[in-house]
């Protein structure tokens, strides 16, 4: 595809919502007031609206090499805190996906250079569950759970934040952990225990 295509696919989805609703911009103009704040990874072949079947407007999102919130990393943070305290959603998903590119470079034994302070949080992940991880002897589900066990650690960095404790306690705000099959088109809910996580955590991360 080259850039002119791009343009001429602009004016194509114009028309085809102002022939839907001809005030479409007009209300997107308005301003937004979205009820999920959407962490994902920054694979091209995984898009949070088309995924969740969604309009914009509808999902604040934040994109990142293997969906990482990486407390020390002012974007995702930046992000957090505007979605949490300002645009007040009601739902944060961290949304991972089989196959993804970052978590199998994270498990290479190379030196990688700018990327290895990055794939190092995936790599604590794995030496967090090693035992579990290490007993599967199949590599591709070996990946597979570390994908998902990734997911579960980016929900537990979510709510180790003031602004998820804030949000969980006065306005039952839920944290929600995704996997997309890139197989099978589906998306799966790790169905991860939030309540339970920050329950056990507040010893040490009780901020609220």
């Amino acid at each position: 595809m080259n850039v002119e295509e791009v343009f001429k696919n602009n004016e194509k989805w114009i028309a085809e919502k102002l022939a839907i609703n001809p005030d479409y911009f007009t209300e997107l103009s308005k301003g937004q007031s979205p009820e999920f704040l959407y962490i994902g990874c920054s694979d091209s072949r995984v898009t949070a609206e088309d995924l969740m079947g969604i309009q914009p407007g509808q999902a604040f999102v934040h994109r990142n090499v293997a969906n990482l919130v990486n407390n020390v990393d002012l974007n995702v943070m930046t992000v957090l805190n505007y979605a949490v305290r300002h645009l007040k959603v009601n739902h944060i998903v961290v949304c991972g996906h089989y196959n993804c590119g970052g978590v199998k470079a994270a498990m290479q034994p190379a030196d990688l250079g700018i990327l290895n302070p990055w794939l190092r949080n995936i790599r604590d992940v794995y030496r967090i569950h090693k035992e579990e991880l290490n007993a599967i002897e199949d590599e591709s589900q070996r990946y597979n759970r570390l994908v998902e066990l990734n997911v579960q650690e980016q929900c537990v960095n979510l709510l180790k934040t003031a602004a998820v404790q804030e949000a969980i306690a006065d306005r039952g705000l839920t944290v929600h952990g995704w996997v997309f099959d890139i197989h099978t088109g589906r998306l799966i809910d790790l169905k991860i225990d939030f309540e339970k996580i920050l329950k056990d955590i507040k010893e040490i991360y009780n901020l609220y």
